[in-house]
């Protein structure tokens, strides 16, 4: 597999773990999986590409980010 062995395919998870952290590698799998999914789509000649906005919970966490960017004490 492009000459990676078991080692090196260990070594390379690993990197990511830390980087990306144990929470965000399901949600950094599933938009690698779509993207594929996506790009073989188009590579098929589908025109149907499957975009969706950001879940609930993304939503939430901006708006409350904006929330309290508006709501700094010091700001008039």
């Amino acid at each position: 597999m492009f000459g990676f062995g078991m080692p090196e395919m260990i070594i390379i998870l690993v990197i990511v773990l830390v980087v990306f952290g144990a929470g965000k590698l399901p949600e950094i799998a599933g938009a690698m999986g779509k993207s594929i999914r996506n790009f073989k789509k188009a590579a098929d000649g589908k025109e149907e590409i499957e975009i969706k906005a950001a879940s609930e919970n993304d939503s939430k966490k901006e708006a409350k980010g904006e929330n309290d960017q508006k709501n700094k004490p010091g700001d008039v």
